[in-house]
């Protein structure tokens, strides 16, 4: 009986992974930092948070991705303790506040965090990886589908996921994989504000197939399948983890 068992933790092991996680101070960066540090993964996570509480094999770090010198230092140093990166996984992202206004510089910072300075994580970061490597980018529904008064989120995902077919090519040769989970509507703090408005709450949860909003544990399984072996063959593509939002007609 203990043979199945063994044949998935062996497929889908995360264990002594090292695994550098953006976002990590909140929402769906600090799921994913400590699903995979309970999976057995020693985990490094960064976040402009400056402290937060931590769970075993995960250590957070304040570090602001905009600042590409700090962050390839950090690499340097997660490396010269123990070999290599494994595993990015960029949830690092920022948004616009409620009612805040729509101009063009706010629509230019969303695009430089979201977009420029995520992409610059996975080139720095794929520098201290080597076969077997795996890159997981976190976009949005919102990189598919047209959604009201947030024009530079919905171009920062857009790019992303287009940014991580290209970089699926680009580092191919050196067997990094890449890519990207698409998040349908999480209960974060980013999304807070329309959960806690019950008639957008259930206008949104209306147009899903599976009717209620999604959990940021529903987006472990999407992970560490991408992390693991399980998905050696898998590259340049998106697990759209969205309650059947995007697909769904009447």
């Amino acid at each position: 009986m203990g043979m199945p068992s063994s044949f998935l933790e062996n497929l889908f092991s995360v264990e002594d992974r090292i695994v550098l996680v953006t976002g990590a101070s909140r929402g769906i960066g600090i799921a994913l930092a400590t699903a995979f540090s309970k999976a057995g993964s020693r985990v490094f996570g960064l976040g402009r948070t400056r402290q937060i509480s931590k769970s075993k094999n995960f250590l957070y770090k304040s570090l602001d991705i905009n600042d590409q010198s700090s962050f390839k230092d950090y690499c340097i140093e997660i490396t010269k303790k123990w070999g290599k990166i494994n595993v990015l996984i960029n949830a690092a992202g920022i948004s616009v506040a409620a009612n805040e206004q729509v101009g063009s510089e706010v629509f230019e910072k969303i695009v430089d965090t979201n977009l420029s300075a995520t992409f610059r994580c996975c080139e720095i970061a794929s520098e201290f990886m080597d076969q077997g490597g795996s890159i997981i980018n976190i976009t949005s529904i919102a990189s598919k589908l047209g959604f009201p008064g947030n024009p530079g989120y919905q171009a920062s995902k857009a790019g992303l996921a287009a940014v991580s077919r290209a970089l699926a090519c680009d580092l191919a040769e050196r067997y990094i994989r890449v890519n990207s989970i698409t998040p349908g509507y999480i209960r974060t703090e980013m999304t807070r504000a329309s959960y806690e408005n019950e008639s957008l709450r259930k206008q949104r949860s209306n147009r899903m197939i599976i009717q209620r909003w999604g959990e940021v544990n529903d987006l472990t399984g999407a992970a560490i399948y991408l992390a693991s072996d399980a998905s050696a063959y898998v590259t340049g593509s998106e697990i759209v983890v969205d309650g059947g939002w995007s697909i769904k007609g009447m």
